[in-house]
């Protein structure tokens, strides 16, 4: 499929959060933005005034729109910063400097220090983060700090210093916020409990801490202390919206390539995400032609070949959903959990959404490839011999065996054809009985297909399980037309489809399109049919009174409620007003009919 043009790329944009990227005709990228939601964001650079000349250049110069949907919102701001800084585009200004955001170092050392930084050096010590806010930082570490004593001096406290009695305590010491292990007067084993404990916090784990600032609060306010009850407050909330991990950022990582794969029934999408030191730094998405109908093994290792040459990748490991074979040089890691599974569902995600937009786009581009593509689909999905481009789909409608009427519904090309929509009067069956009514109603409709010489349909769908079925069934075999046209019943409690003569039902993926299209036609056929029955019930309980009426006949009902518009308003009439419509005589029968009492 060629690129969209630039209006077919902006319908088709999810309602997610995710990362914007904007390229000129060249393929330079201009400029790297993060949204809440991805399509009102990038639609409304096309569709505002811009006061900024800058802004207005690059509109005019964006010629393809590419993005990666994430997870949260906190994430789109991460990863806009990696691609900024990886990319520098020419319409960015901000976060274009080395500067990036702050983590929460544990250092790989004897007795570790606890402190926010900016920079990560790998040299054993552990990261958390990063953290889009300071404030975030200060809060866990202003916790951390009230609950457990730690050292801030950087010296070197191996035991032979410690031994040798090389370092004095310090005013942190006497202000009493370190145990003073310089002089070994806090053992290594209890600072390191605490620093086990810091590491559940720093992971979210502070179901305590938030209970204990909980209890501070309320004392504070029962005190009439309300300054520092809103700061407590204040605190709480951030704990409370803290998100310990990133997917886009994770410095347990390193420089890795991750590659997943979806398909239908002609094509195949692969998305390549790139990570360097831990942060993504590429994405980029494929629709591969299936020529031959390869599986998603085959599509995935050419894939990874190609993309790998294409961005020149000099990764030694790859993440995949499944084993490949790609080279012996390569490491290949299949993920079962953990932030490294996170990763190559967030890559499954982003060729899922290209999936989607490619369906989306080539119903505006392509239609007939859309609709051709959804026929084969039903075909192989239901098992049938022919596709089926005429659909028709029965429902029976009756309350307590009142008023048995029936509905027809037609497709055509997997969409409603209302010109051909039926309804029937129930006429050869007395009180409620589903099985007969939907015999009778087949019956009658392919009677008069075949009399009138009309098409038949390539498929038949009855709302309800194997008993309607059977009796849609015995209606063909009347006619001499079992065999001939595909007939299926769906039951609607688990969306169980059933074929003739088989007690196993079908279960079909919820997802899937052929699904959605037999729930569709259910569902106007159910439509259809409650709004007949609806409409018949109403006509009859109104004609009922009416005619029960000695001396009123099925004409002067007709033009009363031609007149009055409905039953309320003849009732309220005066004897002069009915008179005007349908006579003085009939109108005196009317009216003392419903006014007894004053008659």
């Amino acid at each position: 499929m060629e690129k969209p043009a630039l209006d077919v790329q902006l319908k088709t944009l999810p309602n997610s959060p995710g990362v914007y990227q904007y390229f000129d005709k060249n393929g330079r990228i201009l400029y790297v933005g993060k949204a809440k939601n991805l399509k009102k964001r990038v639609t409304s650079y096309f569709t505002k005034r811009h006061d900024s000349h800058r802004i207005g250049v690059m509109v005019k110069k964006i010629h393809e729109i590419k993005h990666i949907v994430v997870a949260s919102e906190t994430d789109a701001l991460l990863l806009e910063n990696n691609l900024i800084k990886k990319h520098q585009p020419r319409f960015n200004v901000m976060l274009k400097d080395d500067k990036t955001y702050p983590w929460i170092c544990i250092k790989n050392e004897r007795f570790p220090r606890v402190f926010p930084t900016r920079k990560l050096v790998r040299d054993g010590s552990e990261y958390y983060g990063p953290f889009t806010s300071f404030k975030t930082v200060n809060t866990l570490l202003d916790l951390i700090k009230g609950l457990y004593k730690l050292r801030t001096c950087n010296y070197d406290l191996s035991e032979e210093k410690i031994r040798n009695e090389k370092y004095k305590v310090c005013l942190e010491y006497h202000l009493g916020n370190c145990e003073g292990p310089c002089e070994a007067l806090q053992p290594e084993e209890e600072y390191n409990r605490n620093i086990e404990a810091i590491r559940q916090i720093v992971k979210g784990n502070f179901k305590d801490s938030l209970q204990r600032f909980r209890n501070q609060m309320k004392e504070h306010a029962e005190n009439m202390e309300f300054e520092d009850a809103q700061r407590i407050k204040i605190k709480i909330d951030v704990l409370e919206n803290y998100q310990s991990k990133s997917t886009v950022v994770n410095p347990r990582i390193n420089n890795v390539d991750v590659f997943s794969v979806v398909s239908d029934e002609g094509y195949g999408y692969v998305n390549f995400l790139q990570l360097s030191h831990g942060a993504i730094i590429r994405s980029h998405t494929i629709e591969m032609k299936k020529k031959l109908d390869e599986s998603d093994l085959e599509l995935l290792e050419l894939a990874i070949v190609e993309i790998r040459q294409r961005f020149s990748s000099k990764s030694t490991e790859i993440y995949v959903p499944f084993k490949v074979d790609v080279g012996e040089d390569l490491k290949i890691t299949v993920p079962k959990l953990g932030d490294k599974k996170k990763i190559v569902e967030l890559s499954q995600r982003n060729a899922k959404y290209f999936r989607q937009e490619r369906f989306k786009q080539m119903k505006i581009i392509d239609p007939d490839r859309h609709v051709n593509r959804i026929m084969a689909q039903m075909k192989e999905d239901l098992r049938l011999n022919e596709e089926p481009r005429h659909i028709e789909c029965f429902d029976n409608s009756n309350i307590q065996g009142t008023n048995p009427v029936a509905a027809c519904v037609v497709f055509k090309d997997g969409k409603p054809s209302k010109k051909d929509y039926r309804k029937f009067n129930i006429k050869t069956v007395e009180g409620p009985d589903d099985f007969a009514s939907m015999e009778e109603v087949v019956f009658r409709r392919y009677r008069r297909l075949l009399n009138e010489d009309e098409p038949l349909p390539q498929l038949i769908i009855v709302d309800g399980g194997k008993g309607q079925l059977s009796s849609g069934v015995k209606a063909l075999d009347t006619l001499g037309l079992r065999g001939k046209i595909a007939i299926i019943g769906i039951a609607k409690r688990l969306e169980e489809i059933y074929y003739p003569g088989d007690s196993i039902p079908l279960y079909l993926d919820k997802k899937s399109e052929s699904l959605k299209i037999i729930q569709q036609l259910r569902n106007e056929a159910h439509r259809f049919g409650i709004t007949f029955h609806r409409n018949k019930r109403s006509k009859t309980a109104l004609n009922t009174e009416l005619e029960s009426i000695a001396g009123i006949g099925e004409k002067t009902v007709i033009e009363l409620l031609k007149n009055f518009r409905s039953l309320k308003r003849v009732k309220e009439a005066s004897e002069k007003e009915l008179a005007d419509v349908i006579g003085a005589s009939r109108a005196t029968i009317v009216y003392q009919f419903y006014h007894k009492e004053n008659a």
